[in-house]
């Protein structure tokens, strides 16, 4: 294998601008790709349409996701490749895209180049990573980490339920049990990802190693209290959902520097009051709340002591305190053959890197339930991620496909 052999980023740029059309907005200029929306399932088509055209194969499995294979390919161990393709609302064009796309990049180059691999190349575009119901459904799905009452129950935000969106996309919810992947199908499995934090701007290094991956876990919760008339009930005789949800934010970071640490994150990202009128005092304050630390113990402590914040402020305000948890992901370290393989690959290229953890969930942490997994990143300019303006240098791109590319040529033809 020749390090002088690179991806072509000029047809990696055309794939990732493709893309981000699909749910375009142009008011905000971001994208609209939340799983299983009919932009998600037109961006899986146009993937799916993507390999073809290379003359590779790729197929849609029963839980959402899309496998692209080269021709021939025998049925022993992959070197799989991947991330996603659904977004947040109004996100921007690398998260998840990146690594699906690099992926299809890297076959192109040893599709190019006449390589024969001794574990061939596969990229997977996993399902519903942006946790719109809670998790990371795709690559569950493959994991074998699904269950049927999770499937018939899951619902977003909005309480739209995870089974009637799928069958709007043509697919039934409990089929996606059949999705799952025997482990011994793999080789190993890598995965490129913008950082989407500030770390590798700061420290000006090029790339990030992965060594682990924070745990997340996403409650949905509710403070019920009265609504009434904002002009005629008195300042001491509400029941005011939202001055609990006030005050509980006001305590976040308490509750992180009692019970967490340095890598802990609690986030309110969603709030829906209700009635939601301007001249109604709120009578109900629902909103999402999100927990991750690389610990496990921290991340329990960090729950708990949320529980115990939220029941006494909802004592405080004459409220009535509920939360459903949608979903517990536990921490996962990265496999330290698939680390030292980027690592060796990095000292290769004459690559500077960083040997860092990841605050934010990925694809990976479920593959490195059943394969050696390894996780790199990509700086993002200003730390910026789930936005219009997430963006990162090309240049940056390139070098972490090319580094994506020599670490799976390193697994694909090689028996260690």
């Amino acid at each position: 294998m020749t390090q002088a052999m690179a991806i072509k980023l000029p047809r990696l740029q055309n794939d990732l601008l493709e893309l981000f059309r699909i749910g375009y907005d142009a008011e905000s200029k971001g994208v609209f790709r939340m799983g299983f929306t009919e932009a998600d399932m037109q961006a899986r088509d146009w993937l799916i349409r993507k390999f073809e055209q290379e003359g590779f194969h790729a197929r849609m499995d029963s839980a959402g996701n899309i496998i692209g294979s080269m021709p021939g390919q025998h049925s022993g161990p992959v070197v799989a490749i991947g991330s996603h393709i659904d977004s947040v609302p109004a996100g921007g064009m690398f998260d998840g895209s990146l690594g699906v796309l690099a992926g299809l990049e890297c076959m192109r180059t040893v599709r190019d180049h006449g390589l024969h691999c001794q574990y061939p190349l596969e990229v997977y575009a996993f399902a519903e990573e942006e946790g719109r119901f809670g998790g990371m459904m795709g690559v569950q799905a493959i994991a074998g980490e699904l269950t049927p009452q999770w499937l018939e129950t899951a619902h977003d935000a909005n309480h739209m339920l995870l089974r009637d969106e799928m069958t709007r996309a043509g697919l039934n919810a409990l089929e996606a049990l059949n999705a799952r992947v025997d482990p011994k199908h793999f080789r190993a499995f890598l995965e490129l990802h913008i950082e989407q934090g500030p770390v590798l701007e700061r420290i000006k290094k090029p790339v990030g190693v992965v060594d682990a991956i924070s745990g997340v876990y996403k409650w949905l919760v509710r403070l019920i209290g009265k609504a009434n008339h904002a002009g005629t009930a008195p300042m001491d005789m509400r029941s005011d959902a939202f001055m609990g949800l006030a005050d509980f934010a006001h305590e976040i970071p308490r509750i992180i520097d009692e019970d967490g640490t340095d890598k802990s994150r609690l986030t309110i990202g969603w709030v829906k009051l209700k009635p939601g009128y301007a001249h109604t005092v709120p009578g109900e304050a629902e909103f999402t709340l999100v927990g991750r630390d690389t610990d496990p113990q921290v991340m329990h402590d960090l729950a708990d002591s949320c529980r115990r914040v939220l029941s006494a402020i909802a004592r405080k305000h004459n409220l009535m305190f509920e939360f459903e948890q949608m979903s517990w992901l536990a921490p996962q370290a990265m496999s330290d053959e698939v680390i030292q393989a980027f690592c060796r690959q990095a000292e290769a290229l004459q690559l500077d890197y960083e040997v860092m953890p990841s605050g934010a969930g990925h694809d990976a942490q479920y593959m490195a339930k059943i394969t050696p997994t390894g996780l790199i990143f990509i700086p993002s300019i200003g730390g910026v991620s789930h936005a219009p303006d997430e963006w990162t240098h090309w240049q940056d791109v390139e070098i972490g496909a090319n580094l994506l590319l020599h670490t799976a040529l390193d697994f694909a033809r090689q028996s260690f």
